[in-house]
């Protein structure tokens, strides 16, 4: 393939990640623990928290609080998972195997 096609693959797989990003930013994605749920869109940023009233009061803060890091932390995870695997299906469009990417071992 000469420069000319490199360039024009590279110029898809640019437009291609653009729109993914874009989706991601749509996407919201949800992790709940013990009541307490986390809405983060798909660049991890967060668009909502609830928390249960049993939960609001001062004796409960220690219990609270872990409970609002474990449901961030699950919330990331999950939207991690999700922003690869909308990569990985641009990058194997366009026959890219990068190590990584694929969710195997690498070789």
């Amino acid at each position: 393939m000469g420069m000319f096609g490199q360039a024009k693959d590279l110029y898809k797989l640019q437009k291609k990640a653009k729109q993914v990003k874009k989706d991601l930013k749509n996407l919201h994605i949800e992790a709940e623990v013990e009541g307490v749920l986390i809405t983060i869109n798909g660049e991890q940023e967060v668009v909502d928290l609830k928390i249960p009233e049993e939960l609001l009061n001062s004796e409960n803060k220690h219990k609270l609080q872990q409970t609002i890091l474990a449901a961030f932390n699950k919330a990331i995870k999950k939207s991690q998972e999700v922003a690869a695997e909308r990569m990985k299906d641009v990058m194997d469009e366009m026959g890219l195997d990068l190590p990584g990417m694929t969710g195997g071992a690498p070789s």
